[in-house]
C-alpha cells in the first residue's frame, strides 16, 4: 500500500512574529509552539524547505537553518530521500492518538443497538419501488413539495396504521418527517406554540429525545421507570409539565412495555392537565412472545401523538418517519414549523408503494422470524459462555439487558471492547445523570447469527479482564 500523504502539513499556520531576532530563529520558534500545541504531530511532515521558503517569502538557507536546529533539538527527525517528520510528543497526545486509534478500528462484532438487520435490506424491491415512483411519477409530483408530505403516503399511512398498530387517524392528521428525533422537534415546537414549555421524559431513554425537545425550547423532567414502564404516579398533576414522550410498546433501553393500568393511568394524567402523551412506537413491529401491543393513540387520539419510521425496520439512511397528531393540533404542527421540509417526494412514493404492494409486510413478517431466531442464540450463548451475567427486557425488539456482576466496570469494558472491534453500550449512556452501573445494552439487530459466539467470547474477555470498581 502506497504510504499515506494526508498528514503532510502544508497548511499548518505558523505564526512567526515580525522582528524580535534573525528570522531563521523565529521561523524555528514558530514551528517549535506548533509541534508543542499539538498543530504539528508526531509523524506529521514538514514542507520541502524549497516550498516553505517560497510560501514565506525567504530565503532557503532561513527554512533549512531553523530545521536543522529543530532537529538538533529533537523536534524534527530528517531521514535522506523521506520528508523531515515531527519527532516530538507529549504524553496527552499519545493518549490521544491511541483512543483516536481505538475509535477507528472497524467494527467487526456490532452489539450496539439502534440498528436493523442492514444486511437484509430489500435492495431489489426497493430498486424496484424507486424506478417505478420515477416513471409514474406526474407533472405535479415533481413540483414543490407539500410541506405535510405527499398525499398519496399519508393516506397508506393512515391505512396502514389502522390495520397494523390499531390508530385512530385521517389522513389529514399525518405529517411525514424525517424520523422519531425530526417528529418529536415539530411537536415539541407545536407545543410550545400552545403555552406548554415543559416536558417529561423517560430515565432512562434515548438520549437524542431529551436534545431534541430541549431544541425546540422546552424544559426536560426526568421521569422513572420501572417494570411496568413509565412510573405515572410521578408525573406532577399540577405545574408546567403538561407533556410527557413515551415508549409504550417498548421501552428504550429497559425494554419494559407499558402495563395496561400504567396506560390508562397516563391518558387520565393528559386529560387532567389538559396535556398530552408523545407515543414513540419504538421498534414496536418486533414482538417475539406474543403480537404486537396496539398504540395507546388508539386510547385518546385527541391526547396522544404518534411517531413511527421505518429506522429500525428497513434503514435509518431513509430518512423517513411519520407524526401523527390530534385533530386539533394538526394545523399548530404546521404553523409552528413553517420551513420544516419532507422528505424527498420520490423517495415517499417509493415506500407508499413499497407498502401499498403489501412488500413491507413480508418484510416484517421476515426480519421477525429472523430477529426471534438471532435473539433466542444470542440468549442461549450468553448463558453457556457467560453465565455470570443475567438477561433482562422483554421478548421484544433488538435490543436486551445484561446484567453484569456488581462492581464491574462496564465504562472501562466498553472502551476494551471497542479497541477490538467490538461495540458495546453501557446503560449509563442513557441515563439522565449517567451515573456508572453494571449493565450493558446489548442490540442484536446488525449482527450476522454466525458471529454471535465469537462476539460474546470477545464480551466475556472485555469483562473479566476490566478491573471492578472500587
Amino acid at each position: 500500500m502506497a504510504e499515506s500523504q494526508t498528514n503532510f502539513a502544508w497548511a499548518t499556520l505558523l505564526e512567526v512574529e515580525p522582528g524580535n531576532g534573525p528570522r531563521h530563529v523565529r521561523l524555528a520558534r514558530a514551528l517549535r509552539a506548533a509541534i508543542r500545541d499539538g498543530r504539528l504531530a508526531e509523524g506529521d511532515a514538514v514542507p520541502p524547505s524549497r516550498t516553505l521558503a517560497e510560501e514565506l517569502g525567504c530565503s532557503r538557507w532561513v527554512v533549512t537553518e531553523a530545521y536543522s536546529q529543530l532537529v538538533a533539538e529533537g523536534y524534527l527527525a530528517a531521514q535522506v530521500g523521506s520528508a523531515t517528520r515531527v519527532a516530538w510528543t507529549t504524553d496527552g497526545a499519545v493518549a490521544q492518538r491511541r483512543e483516536a486509534r481505538a475509535r477507528s478500528q472497524p467494527v467487526r462484532y456490532d452489539l450496539a443497538p439502534g440498528l436493523p438487520d442492514l444486511r437484509a435490506f430489500p435492495r431489489r424491491r426497493w430498486t424496484e419501488t424507486v424506478r417505478a415512483a420515477i416513471s409514474e411519477a406526474v407533472r405535479h409530483d415533481l413540483g414543490l413539495p407539500d410541506p405535510a408530505g405527499h398525499h398519496a403516503l399519508r393516506q397508506i399511512l393512515s391505512e396502514y396504521l389502522k390495520r397494523s398498530r390499531a390508530a385512530d387517524l385521517r389522513a389529514a392528521t399525518v405529517t411525514v418527517c424525517a424520523g422519531i428525533t425530526d417528529g418529536l422537534v415539530r411537536v415539541c415546537r407545536a407545543l410550545r406554540s400552545t403555552g406548554i414549555t415543559d416536558l417529561a421524559v423517560e430515565d432512562p431513554g434515548w438520549s437524542r429525545l431529551r436534545e431534541a425537545a430541549r431544541s425546540a425550547g422546552l424544559r426536560v423532567h426526568p421521569v422513572p421507570v420501572d417494570a411496568d414502564g413509565l412510573r405515572v404516579g410521578e408525573l406532577p398533576s399540577r405545574g408546567p409539565v403538561r407533556a410527557t414522550v413515551v415508549g409504550a410498546a417498548h421501552q428504550f433501553p429497559t425494554g419494559t412495555v407499558l402495563s395496561p393500568a400504567r396506560r390508562n393511568e397516563l391518558v387520565r394524567w393528559a386529560r387532567t392537565v389538559d396535556g398530552y402523551v408523545i407515543e414513540d412506537d419504538y421498534d414496536a413491529e418486533f414482538r417475539y412472545d406474543s403480537r404486537p401491543v396496539a398504540v395507546m393513540q388508539g386510547m385518546d387520539p385527541g391526547r396522544v401523538f404518534l411517531l413511527g419510521s421505518v429506522s429500525k425496520t428497513l434503514s435509518p439512511a431513509l430518512g423517513l418517519g411519520w407524526l401523527i397528531a390530534p385533530g386539533a393540533m394538526s394545523a399548530a404542527v404546521r404553523s409552528a414549523n413553517p420551513v420544516a421540509s419532507a422528505p424527498p417526494v420520490l423517495d415517499q412514493l417509493a415506500l407508499a408503494s413499497f407498502i401499498d404492494r403489501g412488500w413491507y409486510d413480508r418484510h416484517l413478517r421476515a426480519a421477525r422470524r429472523r430477529f426471534r431466531v438471532r435473539r433466542d442464540l444470542l440468549v442461549e450463548t450468553l448463558a453457556r459462555r457467560f453465565p455470570q451475567g443475567h438477561i433482562a427486557g422483554t421478548a421484544a425488539g433488538l435490543h436486551l439487558l445484561l446484567h453484569l456482576p456488581a462492581g464491574t466496570d462496564t465504562a472501562s469494558a466498553v472502551r476494551f471492547a471497542a479497541a477490538r472491534g467490538l461495540r458495546l453500550m453501557d446503560l449509563s449512556a442513557y441515563q439522565w445523570k449517567g451515573h456508572a452501573t453494571s449493565t450493558l445494552v446489548i442490540g442484536y439487530g446488525n449482527i450476522a447469527d454466525a458471529d454471535i459466539p465469537a462476539a460474546v467470547d470477545l464480551l466475556r474477555t472485555a469483562v473479566e479482564l476490566r478491573p471492578s470498581r472500587a
